[in-house]
């Protein structure tokens, strides 16, 4: 028996950062993890990010779950390419083109840094491996992954555990959070009140070590 092919379907969804739109797709893009590129060099294991990246407008490709999330240049407004750029990934996706390559492996899960056995790299910054993370690290990170990354993926964005030391908890932010202007807001206001509340006396503060 055939299988019936599920016509694809694509929409533009705006976020909370005004330089990065939101391109959500009726299928999954990627099985597992993120992808980040900041340049169409480090796209060469998506073909679909090296081609948005002709487009003169585009600065950053994020590529996670069924979404695309995507940062522009300040030289034209949204409402000028939005269409565009939808109609394009929906022709992309259509003739069934690969978004990644095979072999890709997700920038969540870079192999440790040569040298060092107690750290990951993501999109440049050092992270732990999470082989060495103790009873407390490990509860941060099931709290952002079961409460926070969620609500950030639906903004077109992703956060990931960067280290905790004296009460201060860092995370790096990728996708519509990194940059955007309301980020910090949501560190204070939102993620910082979640894991006081849950893990009290543990947590003095959230940072951001990209911004």
């Amino acid at each position: 028996m055939q299988t019936k092919k599920i016509p694809v379907s694509v929409y533009a969804e705006s976020t909370p950062n005004p330089a990065v739109m939101k391109f959500v797709a009726n299928k999954m893009l990627v099985e597992e993890g993120a992808y980040e590129f900041k340049n169409i060099e480090e796209a060469q294991i998506s073909p679909l990010a090296s081609q948005l990246f002709h487009f003169p407008f585009v600065k950053e490709v994020f590529i996670t779950a069924n979404f695309i999330a995507i940062a522009k240049y300040n030289i034209t407004d949204w409402n000028e390419v939005v269409q565009e750029i939808r109609e394009f990934i929906y022709q992309y996706l259509a003739e069934g083109r690969a978004v990644v390559l095979p072999a890709a492996k997700s920038s969540d899960i870079n192999e440790p840094d040569s040298g060092t056995h107690s750290s990951y790299s993501l999109s440049g910054i050092e992270l732990p491996d999470p082989d060495t993370l103790d009873e407390v690290e490990r509860r941060i990170v099931e709290i952002l992954d079961e409460y926070v990354k969620p609500a950030v993926e639906q903004d077109g964005g992703n956060i990931a555990f960067a280290g905790y030391k004296d009460g201060i908890v860092k995370v790096v932010l990728r996708g519509a959070c990194s940059g955007c202007p309301s980020s910090t807001l949501t560190l204070k206001n939102g993620i910082l009140s979640l894991l006081q509340r849950l893990l009290p006396t543990l947590v003095k503060d959230v940072e951001a070590i990209n911004g």
